[in-house]
């Protein structure tokens, strides 16, 4: 059977998730990519297809050269909309099209849970044409947030709190994306969490989700992620109504989204599977072969009526970041351990001698650290004593 793999830049998730998950269920994959010589580096014995895959025409017409496919798949936030409209031309299992447009669209995003009554969000575009003077003229609460419309990665998204910051702000973000549509809107309180959910289009299993912890404002870089077995039922329930209102519901999905007074509201929908190897932590402490059962569903194949895991873990995943701009000249290097019953795998995530100029998101990270176990207490304890013993240093 073949898989057609839609790529940008190599991810550990690829790497170490779907690949091996595909050559479990005996699949021949080829990977459509614009950076085909950073994946043949990685990935020698994979099959790499240069292909400008932000382009439907362009997918279609590089797997119309070769073999018919039996799923056409992307864990890339930039690329879900160009699967599904690829899958739905060769007539094989995909997400919808006007779904993955939806939710990619953080302005369209709000206006779609609107108009479902659902939830209501004070939310305004900046389109590249628009002048900032059409802003200042708006009745603007704040504090209010600033975001690219498609923008991933926590990049250019700010909290402000006046006009004058708000107008700074937006001529700032123009010049690094003048083609870019920005996103103002309300900024909206409570404790950031994730929901990871896999569905078949038939039925919908939650497999958890994660405690958001993130950097001080003004900027919101996530630091950490701790496990969450279970949210609180009416919880769940209120973050379901508004995907399945969104038309999410085929693969796997990552949500984030705030809990104030007991009410959820969305901060934003990616429908893949989450990223920064939290990922393949959920898959270890769930003892399920996750990422095959993600594969399977673009196979068409549906979903057992439950996912029989492990119930006992505990865990959580520490994102380091660059103390300052400049040149990486100390780090931990890679490795694996088992302390005090607690699975530690720290990976070093940028070599040393390169530079990096803080861009106040997660590209700013310089390393991961996951910790596993089933005591959380001894998870943290764990994870704080090796993070301590370790230094990240960079020259300016």
């Amino acid at each position: 059977m073949q898989l057609y793999l839609l790529a940008l830049n190599p991810t550990d998730s690829v790497s170490e998730g779907f690949l091996p998950a595909a050559a479990a269920l005996g699949l021949d994959v080829t990977v459509l990519t614009d950076q085909p010589d950073a994946h043949r580096r990685r990935h020698p014995d994979i099959r790499v297809l240069d292909c400008d895959v932000r382009s439907v025409p362009a997918v279609v017409t590089a797997i119309s050269g070769a073999h018919p496919p039996d799923a056409v798949f992307s864990n890339s936030d930039h690329l879900q909309t160009q699967t599904a409209l690829a899958a739905a031309y060769f007539g094989v299992p995909g997400k919808d099209w006007r779904a993955t447009l939806r939710v990619k669209n953080k302005a369209e995003m709000r206006r779609s849970l609107a108009a479902a009554g659902l939830d209501t969000v004070w939310s305004r575009e900046l389109r590249p044409r628009d002048t900032l003077a059409a802003l200042a003229a708006l009745d603007i609460p704040y504090p209010c947030v600033v975001k690219p419309a498609e923008g991933v990665a926590s990049e250019d998204v700010v909290l402000v709190t006046g006009r004058a910051a708000l107008l700074a702000r937006c001529a700032e973000i123009r010049g690094r994306r003048p083609d870019a549509t920005l996103v103002v809107e309300e900024y909206l309180p409570g404790e950031l969490h994730t929901l990871e959910t896999l569905g078949d289009a038939q039925r919908t299993h939650v497999l958890g989700g994660f405690r958001t912890t993130l950097s001080p404002p003004p900027y919101f870089i996530e630091l950490r992620h701790t496990f969450v077995q279970a949210h609180p039922e009416p919880v769940v329930a209120q973050v379901l109504a508004q995907l399945d209102a969104l038309g999410v519901g085929f693969g796997s999905c990552h949500t984030e989204f705030v809990v104030d007074e007991g009410r959820a509201r969305l901060i934003e929908v990616n429908y893949r599977a989450i990223g920064d190897q939290c990922d393949l932590l959920l898959a270890q402490l769930l003892g399920i072969p996750l990422f095959e059962y993600i594969l399977r569903t673009h196979l068409g194949q549906p979903l057992p009526a439950s996912l029989p895991g492990r119930t006992d873990g505990a865990a959580r995943i520490d994102h380091i970041c660059a103390p300052a701009s400049g040149m990486l000249t100390a780090a931990p290097e890679s490795g694996d351990a088992v302390i005090d019953g607690v699975t530690l795998a720290y990976r070093r995530l940028r070599e040393i001698g390169v530079r990096h100029d803080l861009q106040h998101t997660n590209r700013d990270y310089v390393g991961v650290l996951r910790a596993a176990g089933t005591d959380q207490d001894a998870v943290d304890r764990v994870a704080d004593r090796f993070l301590a013993a370790q230094r990240w240093e960079v020259a300016p």
